[in-house]
């Protein structure tokens, strides 16, 4: 103890000698422990994608088969690729025009407007104008869900059709209706 009042200056120089190395001890320490939470959060955080690819890996044929049948589905619900955009069109025209007839609507206007590719998919769209009863207009688009390839109807307004001054009000209403239909054709 003499020594240590005899010379504090010293003293103090070699305590700091001795505690320099274990403060870099220390450090060296708490920063592999702060590397080790960071890895272990990394680890936590991949964890899920990794069980995910491996869900998918294991699961692999029997979802290369569920996509066939998919596929094959599909198929039976557009037209294929290997159709004309213009040829389809035109098909889809005469095939709607004919379900709305046969229903007993008189068809005033039909046209096919310009096909729109989005994806996969070509849209082809027809718009029709037709007037008659609604129970004959149920009947057409009954007929039009039934139909495939599938055809949806995109947009539809339905109003009472205006009657002539001096005509004969008859028991059943007519209606005026305003009709775009969708199908799809598989874009190659």
């Amino acid at each position: 103890m003499n020594w240590l009042k005899a010379h504090p200056r010293t003293a103090w120089i070699c305590g700091l000698t001795l505690l320099v190395p274990l403060f870099v001890y220390l450090n060296v320490v708490f920063s592999l422990l702060g590397m080790h939470g960071a890895a272990q959060a990394e680890i936590d955080r991949i964890e899920p994608r990794i069980a995910r690819m491996q869900g998918l890996i294991d699961y692999e044929e029997q979802l290369r088969e569920a996509a066939v049948v998919v596929d094959s589905k599909v198929l039976k619900l557009v037209y294929p690729g290997s159709e004309d955009q213009a040829a389809v069109a035109a098909e889809l025209q005469t095939q709607v025009r004919d379900i709305f007839s046969t229903a007993g609507l008189a068809i005033t206007n039909s046209q096919v407007l310009p096909v729109r590719v989005q994806g996969d998919f070509d849209y082809i769209s027809v718009k029709l104008t037709l007037n008659g009863s609604l129970p004959a207009l149920d009947e057409a688009l009954a007929g039009v869900a039934a139909y495939l390839p599938l055809v949806l109807v995109e947009s539809m307004d339905v109003y009472p059709a205006r009657s002539r001054r001096g005509k004969e009000v008859t028991g059943e209403q007519t209606l005026t209706a305003s009709l775009q239909l969708l199908s799809l054709r598989a874009a190659q």
